[in-house]
This record gives structure tokens, sequence and C-alpha cells, in this order.
């Protein structure tokens, strides 16, 4: 805090207006999470989701049976939260993609949040039986969430499904607390988010880079319960 505040008196010496000092500063704070911890989200991200959207529409606008390019326009919108849209996109690719357990899964994922549960949780367990690692074992997660409000037994069990995947990432036990917070269960949470943080502790140094905005994240979660 000590250096952010010789820093903030650097920059205002050098360009004689606080508010603009300021706005560097945070400018300078915001490079340096992006290349060295990542907690901060991306500004960039979001505007080349939306350029790849674009571009996937103009695509199946001139072939409208590329499959391949509905699947990964799915995928983007779900990410953009427009779940809708990707729902309808996913339909009618069932055919080609019976088979592929990441369908199954970005499908189930749309239900879930459209508020179809039933059909979500069927439709992620059938992607889960052709994978049980699909996308990491996120879709027990997200089947963990749904059912919080109204089965909390079947919302832990899916939690429990999880943890039997994971056992070496800090993300992993991030998302963990953030589910048992989300249930009430705040210890259970304190202590996912310690295992979080032991866990990124323990690993080797050329991957501390890539777990480390989640051991931050955990210990700023912690300290909120």
């Amino acid at each position: 805090m000590i250096i952010k505040f010789l820093i903030f008196g650097l920059l205002w010496q050098i360009v004689g207006n606080p508010f603009i000092a300021i706005l560097i500063l945070l400018v300078i704070l915001y490079f340096l999470d992006r290349r060295f911890v990542g907690v901060f989200p991306s500004f960039t991200k979001p505007l080349k989701r939306l350029r790849n959207i674009s571009r996937l529409k103009q695509q199946l606008a001139l072939n409208p049976n590329e499959v391949s390019s509905k699947l990964e326009l799915a995928r983007l919108l779900i990410e953009r939260k427009r779940y809708s849209e990707a729902h309808a996109f996913l339909l009618e690719l069932e055919r080609p993609y019976e088979q592929s357990a990441e369908y199954w899964e970005a499908l189930g994922t749309t239900e879930l949040y459209l508020g179809k549960i039933s059909e979500g949780e069927r439709h992620i367990l059938h992607a889960l039986e052709i994978n049980p690692r699909v996308k990491y074992g996120q879709p027990y997660l997200n089947l963990a969430t749904a059912f919080k409000d109204t089965d909390r037994d079947k919302a832990l069990h899916y939690v429990q499904q999880f943890q039997e995947i994971h056992s070496s990432s800090s993300e992993a036990f991030y998302l963990l607390g953030s589910v048992y917070r989300s249930l009430g269960r705040n210890e259970d949470a304190k202590q996912a988010y310690d295992q979080s943080l032991n866990v990124y502790r323990s690993l080797p140094k050329y991957k501390k880079r890539q777990e480390r905005r989640w051991a931050v994240r955990s210990w700023f979660r912690k300290r909120a319960l």
C-alpha cells in the first residue's frame, strides 16, 4: 500500500493532476495484474468473442449446413450468456453430434440457465456418461448450483462427484468453495478456499502462473466469510 502511495505521489508530481495520476496508476495496476496475476477481467476477450460471433454468423449465412461453425457459435453465445440463442443452434446439431460429450454438456448447460432443469440435468448426465471428465468436472458444479435452492441433498451429491475428479487444482477448489458458499455452508467454503491456497503453494513454478488468479480469489473470498 505504501508503494502505491509513493507511485501515486510521483505520478502526481509528473502530470500535475491527481485525477490523471489515479487513472495512470489504475492502468499500471491493471496491466501488472493481467501480466502476473489475472484477477481483473480481460477487456480484449469480450471484443474478440464478439468478432468471432459476427464472423461465424456470416459463415453460416453463406453455408447454413456447416455444423462445426454452429457448434462453435453456440459455445461463444453461452459465454455471452445468450442461452436461448445458443440453445436454438444446438437443437439443430443433435444428429451429427449425438456421440459428443461436449455437445450434450453445452445443450444441458443452456437448458439449466433457461429454467429447464430436468432436461438440462438429463443431458449433462448423458455427457458425463460419454466422458466423465468433460469440461474437467465443471458440469457437476453447474448441476450443484442449479439444485442449491430446490434440492440441497442433490446439490451436495454433485459437489462430491466433482471432488472425486479434482484434487490438484486451485481453480477447482475455488469453484467448490463458491458452491458451498451459495449453499450457506460457510465453514465448508472456508475449507475449500484453504485447500485452493494449499494446492497453489504445492504447485511447481510453471503451474503457479496458471493457477495464481484462483488462489488470489480464494484468499479474498475466505477473508470475506
